[in-house]
């Protein structure tokens, strides 16, 4: 099978389950390689991403590994059976390949919450609002470079259109409905619309008042993205340098407090939309 130069998160994390996998069965790079007739290299690159793992393959190591968990090796074998060139794919090479990946993580998810302080998730966002966050970056982004984001932003968001709508929960700080991206006008028109998408069914929006005294996770935004199984769950979380993906199981728990944390402060579907439509009044 053919190496990757640059694996995508996806492919890099079916790699990382099967190390972790070995690990937990106490069975090193040499014994594993050995069962599959492969050099130890050639496992090692499978396990980082850069080759793939077969189907065959995954279910011969899990079977020496003594992983009984169907379900976690059947998800793992559906990563690694999913050869279907995802709409994302268009914008390799003219796009960080780290905005491909969020948009791949969102498309294979069963649910995904947010977090968001300082702007309106990027899912729910119209054309000229992302133009807006775009244009507020530094270095300034080209024409071109803004425009292209747009369109993959919105693109995005057909997770909501398809046969099977993405389950998604999103909690926005008050303080981002006054960021005025795009100008006044802009963000009238956003919050309008992020009101409307507010009632249409698997899209629940709630707003953390400016009342809230704190909050943890000294306010960084945050994407958590439920896989198929629990173990394939993922964070993603936002930085000045491009989107961080972390798995680890202590990372998960401790997002996943944050989030019960913001259920719990924010305001309820319907007071959330009348807060939106309050502050789109006084812009």
């Amino acid at each position: 099978m053919a190496t990757r130069s640059t694996p995508t998160e996806r492919q890099k994390r079916l790699g990382a389950e099967m190390r972790k996998m070995r690990l937990a069965a106490g069975v090193t790079t040499e014994y594993a390689a050995g069962l599959l007739g492969i050099e130890r290299t050639r496992l090692s690159n499978m396990e980082s991403g850069i080759r793939p793992f077969s189907a065959e393959r995954i279910r011969t190591l899990a079977c020496n590994y003594s992983c009984a968990d169907s379900d976690y090796i059947d998800a793992l074998v559906a990563i690694a059976e999913g050869k279907e060139r995802g709409w994302w794919e268009q914008y390799r090479g003219t796009l960080p390949a780290g905005l491909l990946d969020i948009a791949e993580l969102e498309w294979h998810a069963t649910r995904v919450r947010t977090v968001q302080f300082m702007h309106v998730p990027g899912l729910l966002q119209t054309e000229d609002y992302a133009r807006g966050v775009f244009a507020a970056v530094l270095p300034p982004l080209s024409r071109l470079e803004v425009e292209l984001r747009v369109a993959h932003r919105m693109a995005r968001q057909q997770v909501f259109e398809r046969e099977r709508p993405l389950p998604y929960t999103a909690y926005v700080h008050e303080a981002a409905l006054r960021m005025r991206f795009g100008g006044a006008e802009v963000t009238r028109r956003q919050l309008d619309h992020l009101a409307a998408r507010s009632e249409q069914k698997g899209i629940d929006v709630r707003i953390i008042p400016t009342s809230v005294s704190g909050f943890p996770g000294a306010g960084h935004a945050l994407l958590y993205a439920n896989g198929v199984v629990p173990q394939l769950d993922t964070v993603q979380l936002d930085s000045a340098h491009g989107p961080e993906f972390t798995d680890a199981e202590a990372q998960l728990t401790k997002y996943r407090a944050h989030l019960d944390w913001m259920d719990d402060a924010a305001l309820p579907p319907a007071a959330s939309r009348d807060l939106i439509r309050t502050v789109a009044r006084e812009l």
